[in-house]
């Protein structure tokens, strides 16, 4: 049985394809050939085909609470950056649009630690209010002066993840053409022109985040909506990855911890899993959710960001730099590769699989087997196997706050093991997991399961 998503672009992007001379894309008048089109809207196709995985996005956006095909979004490119390594200066931004910007720091999260190692590589990354992607590339060059090597990555800004990945493919193509013919930024300013939003300052100024408005229409600031237009792939090739940890890592997102995700360079199929272990969290019933901090897709960090993460109490977020490791203040969970791990000792418990996450994993295994087969047999490619990914946890999640409410909601507020049970979960070994997450979500309700390490 073929896995459709095994040949989505994030791995080909994994095995670090090797740079070859720069196709320049075809461009046109009216902006075409970035890969969003003219109008630089992109609807969403009701079927999957394994065409459209080859170009680009497969077009389903995701936010809590439904599914939406055919969406429709303007372009929310704030800036286009070129970022290269000097061997006397290291790494440094030298070219940019617009001018003025502030790129602080862009040249350090563009070009992961450790990105010499390889030969291409893609980052998203947060930059205060705005998220990058960037398309990095080494190529083996005969100069001394570059030490045998020229590194290079091309990126751009939005207030938005939910339109980066529709410029994967240009950005790719734009940073080859870079190290080709280094200092040519035509097609750059070309798409900046094409594509660029316009950002006013808004009311109260200080920290908070201005207002966003875009032509010819306005758009608010989308953050913290879980909406992206992700990867053919991203969630199959996340399953496979963690296996059964996946419930472990669900219980700590819902519980909005903050965690980090350790791995060695590339970095791009780790930036998804970020994206993956958001999409564990999402809830879409009102009232949820008010009391707890907002889980927050910071994807690729470094050393640079300690400060910022320092005040975070909730988000999520990668890394190729091992000192994190021991900067335990930072993080409550702590994943190297496959490891999942705790400091807390009162987090401990939910590191074990229990008999309930078997038994969800099974489920959601079996669902993932009758998809598959069914596209086999019936070459029917809707929905995809992303959709059913992500609908799996939510229900689950609605199911434990709606018996949650339900019974805060009671007269005696009882939450007893037949709950538990019909929650999904397992009365004896997800009794930490209910306790902390009442906690965390404020809701009224008296735990009677009995602690079995309590006589």
């Amino acid at each position: 049985m073929v896995e459709r998503g095994d040949a989505a672009p994030l791995l080909r992007w994994a095995e670090g394809p090797a740079v070859s001379p720069p196709q320049a894309p075809e461009l046109q008048a009216g902006g075409r050939g970035w890969g969003g089109g003219g109008s630089g809207r992109v609807a969403a196709e009701p079927r999957r085909r394994r065409e459209t995985e080859e170009l680009g996005a497969s077009e389903v956006l995701l936010q809590p609470g439904r599914l939406e095909l055919g969406d429709v979004e303007e372009d929310q490119v704030v800036a286009v950056f070129v970022v290269t390594f000097d061997p006397r200066s290291g790494n440094m931004v030298e070219w940019c649009l617009p001018q003025d910007i502030d790129l602080e720091g862009v040249e350090f999260k563009s070009m992961a630690s450790g990105s010499h190692k390889i030969q291409s590589d893609f980052i998203y990354f947060r930059k205060g209010p705005f998220f990058g992607l960037a398309c990095f590339a080494n190529m083996p060059v005969e100069s001394e002066l570059e030490r045998g090597a020229r590194m290079k990555s091309v990126g751009i800004l939005s207030p938005s993840y939910t339109l980066l990945y529709r410029y994967m493919h240009f950005l790719e193509n734009q940073v080859r053409h870079q190290l080709e013919t280094p200092g040519h930024y035509s097609h750059l300013a070309a798409f900046y022109e094409d594509k660029k939003g316009v950002l006013r300052a808004g009311p109260g100024g200080g920290g908070s985040l201005p207002p966003v408005y875009w032509l010819p229409s306005i758009h608010r600031y989308m953050y913290p909506e879980m909406k992206i237009t992700h990867p053919a792939g991203c969630m199959s090739q996340f399953i496979k990855f963690f296996g059964e940890q996946i419930l472990i890592l669900w219980k700590f997102a819902l519980l909005r911890k903050r965690i980090l995700i350790f791995s060695p360079p590339p970095v791009g199929v780790v930036c998804y899993r970020v994206y993956c272990c958001c999409c564990l969290a999402n809830v879409s019933l009102p009232g949820i959710g008010g009391t707890v901090p907002e889980s927050k897709p910071f994807f690729y960090v470094n050393v640079a960001d300690i400060e910022s993460l320092e005040v975070e109490v909730s988000y999520v977020a990668c890394t190729t730099e091992k000192i994190f490791e021991e900067k335990r203040e930072l993080y409550d969970v702590y994943v190297d590769n496959q490891n999942v791990k705790t400091h807390h000792d009162h987090l401990q418990p939910l590191l074990k699989i229990n008999s309930a996450d078997r038994e969800k994993y099974r489920r959601l295994n079996e669902q993932r087997q009758t998809l598959l087969y069914s596209q086999e047999v019936e070459e029917d490619y809707s929905p995809c196997e992303e959709d059913l990914f992500v609908l799996f946890f939510l229900e689950q999640n609605n199911r434990i706050f709606q018996t949650l409410l339900e019974v805060s909601a009671s007269q005696d507020k009882t939450l007893t093991a037949e709950h538990a049970r019909g929650m999904g979960l397992d009365p004896q070994g997800d009794r930490s997991f209910l306790m902390d997450l009442l906690e965390a979500y404020g809701i009224d309700v008296m735990l009677v399961i009995d602690n079995p390490c309590c006589p």
